[in-house]
């Protein structure tokens, strides 16, 4: 796979005077200056590894594997992945798309690669319509159409082919044994498996999860899978290129085209993918500078609720404050208003992210907040197209990692096959995603007006996924985190940043802090994580909780701090909402 590359982008970052902040390079231009609220007294010696934080431990050792024998942090990217597509089907695999950030230890180079799925070549703008009208959503879902062209394997191959220090035929083991031998069913998969209806019991996946006598697979059972095996085996003899053309290729389409409403997806698109080197984006926060990917990635409306806060004396309360709580809450209305309006494939909309961060627009936006009575209406940032209304319904199945190796460079990616097993269809041992229902199933509004995601050829669809990296003000790696959860990323995200960066807590107490999202005029909550003081005092200021209806968070990262002890070390965590690890041997 070749794709066009962007500038490499250095984070050097000087403070040169109060206030000031140089970025050298970061995509999207020079970040707005920002006050200086603490600068350390003692410079931290440079992060190393190895650190990794995952959703599944043997997806941590199959990284760690890769990192013990002298790997780099994207060839443990590639062998963590392998695992978790195996072992965490649920959510992510070769059959679907991510988001990865990378830091250049040696050079100072932070950088960001997409590896979102595209659309065929042959859809229309009603891609999900039928007789006129939109499908119902998992109609859709279990449909041929669904299946945009996987992206990750030839992200994951671009960004090795760069920053790649071992062999890409060798990071491909500990996947290969585990499907030929058999994994142990996890709690978390079983429960997806024992679903009653939707993706789990499709036809592939009941002859998949399905044991001889009948009976499905459930926790503690070995589940093996000796076409996974295949492929990875062809892929580690074949690099990259082998999955885009012949048998998995072929698979894969062929998959696609079955009924019911088989999808126009070719092997001809399939060969057309190309992965895309974008650059990154950064903004400094408080002493920080947080990094995301740019567009079609919803970064940047992580760096717009941040800036934000930034102007929100309450945010900086505490985690035990309602109004702290409170004005996340209103914060978030704002940017989930401007994001679903204005973000989209660059490469078919202009999105305005520079209109979005833009000092003034920020500050009119946050002074809304105390205000807001219900659902935030889009505002119209510099460099702002007026678009259509939004709808876009992002569903749940995707996966966080971070990985740090002994060199200090650094790896932040979100993958996804989008919902829970993806389409539901299998090919070459893996599900296949369904990241086409990302795309907003209508694709104008009533007066005509397009909406920003918008179905077309080639397209990619918006993404909520943001995995994030955040330096020092001298471009110092700090720490590295994400999450899954469809829309709710950005929710997660922040709160994490924010009681990391804001509140000082330690990463697996920060991961473990009551999830809150507010996007329209609804508020949903891990209402039992709340105590009884703040949801009265939430409810007082008309924010009532509800169970949140989306995909549960599965943060996962690390911050390198000094500990109790006077060392310096990684403070990682894995959300206990999942079954993650943290390991730094």
């Amino acid at each position: 796979m070749t794709a066009s590359k962007p500038r490499r982008h250095a984070l050097m970052i000087t403070l040169a005077a109060l206030g000031g902040l140089v970025l050298s390079g970061c995509a999207q231009g020079i970040a707005e200056p920002a006050p200086i609220v603490e600068v350390p007294a003692e410079r931290a010696p440079p992060a190393r590894g190895p650190f990794i934080s995952a959703a599944n431990p043997h997806a941590v050792e199959a990284g760690m594997r890769v990192l013990r024998d002298g790997g780099s942090a994207v060839d443990a990217a590639v062998a963590i992945q392998a695992v978790l597509g195996l072992v965490e089907p649920q959510s992510s695999g070769l059959g679907g798309g991510a988001f990865m950030m990378v830091f250049d230890a040696a050079t100072g180079e932070v950088t960001s690669y997409d590896g979102r799925e595209t659309a065929p070549s042959a859809v229309t703008p009603e891609l999900f319509y039928e007789n006129g009208r939109p499908l119902p959503f998992m109609d859709a879902v279990l449909s041929g159409r669904s299946t945009g062209v996987p992206g990750v394997v030839a992200m994951l191959g671009m960004a090795h082919a760069e920053h790649g220090k071992l062999a890409w035929r060798d990071l491909f083991t500990d996947a290969g044994q585990l499907a030929r031998d058999g994994f142990v069913v996890s709690p978390r998969l079983a429960g997806m498996i024992a679903m009653s209806r939707g993706q789990a019991r499709s036809p592939w996946a009941n002859d998949y999860f399905t044991k001889p006598d009948g009976s499905r697979y459930v926790a503690g059972d070995t589940l093996r899978n000796p076409a996974y095996a295949e492929t990875v085996a062809q892929l580690a003899a074949g690099g990259p290129q082998a999955f885009y053309s012949g048998r998995i290729a072929n698979e894969i389409a062929g998959t696609v085209a079955e009924r019911p409403r088989p999808g126009t997806l070719t092997t001809a698109d399939i060969a057309a993918y190309r992965p895309v080197e974008r650059g990154a984006l950064c903004r400094p926060y408080r002493i920080y500078v947080v990094c995301v990917p740019p567009p079609p990635s919803s970064g940047v409306a992580v760096l717009q609720l941040l800036a934000m806060a930034g102007q929100t004396p309450d945010i900086q309360a505490g985690p035990d404050s309602v109004a702290a709580w409170t004005a996340f809450a209103q914060l978030q209305r704002l940017m989930y208003a401007d994001r679903d309006r204005y973000v989209g494939d660059p490469g078919f909309v202009g999105v305005p992210v520079q209109g979005l961060l833009d000092a003034d627009y920020v500050t009119s936006r946050a002074a809304l907040a105390p205000g807001l009575t219900g659902a935030a209406e889009p505002g119209m940032p510099p460099g702002g197209a007026f678009r259509g209304a939004d709808a876009t319904n992002e569903p749940a199945g995707t996966s966080h990692f971070v990985v740090v190796d002994a060199r200090g460079n650094a790896v932040s990616m979100t993958t996804t096959v989008e919902s829970v097993f993806g389409s539901g269809r299998m090919a070459a041992g893996f599900f296949l995603n369904n990241q086409l229902t990302d795309f907003s199933f209508n694709p104008t509004r009533d007066d005509g007006a397009p909406a920003a995601n918008a179905v077309a050829p080639g397209k990619r669809p918006r993404s909520s996924m943001s995995p994030v990296l955040i330096f020092d003000r001298d471009g110092g790696l700090v720490g590295a985190m994400g999450s899954p959860g469809g829309p709710s990323i950005l929710a997660y995200n922040a709160k994490a940043l924010i009681a990391v960066l804001d509140w000082g807590m330690p990463v697996g107490e920060a991961f473990a802090l009551p999830n809150l999202v507010a996007r329209g005029d609804g508020f949903g909550a891990d209402t039992d994580r709340f105590s009884e003081t703040l949801r009265e005092g939430l409810a007082a200021n008309g924010i009532a909780l509800r169970p949140n209806a989306s995909e549960n968070s599965g943060l996962h990262g690390g911050v390198w701090r000094r500990g109790a002890n006077g060392q310096w070390g990684w403070d990682g965590a894995a959300d206990d909402r999942r079954e993650g690890v943290a390991r730094t041997r």
